[in-house]
């Protein structure tokens, strides 16, 4: 069976974010508003995640 995949989209612009926040967020690998990147779905990601949920959307795949 496949890994469990996540969608993650970048909704809000991180220019006005705390640095570790706009830190957080490159490493997830998003730069642009909108656009979304597949990361697997572990512990670390899904932490990085919820530091900077308000500026993502997640999906499932």
């Amino acid at each position: 069976m496949a890994e469990k995949k996540l969608k993650v989209t970048l909704v809000k612009s991180p220019i006005g974010a705390v640095p570790k926040h706009r830190a957080t967020v490159a490493a997830l690998g998003l730069h642009k508003v909108n656009r979304s990147n597949e990361l697997p779905d572990n512990d670390a990601v899904r932490g990085m995640i919820k530091a900077v949920s308000y500026m993502v959307k997640v999906e499932e795949l």
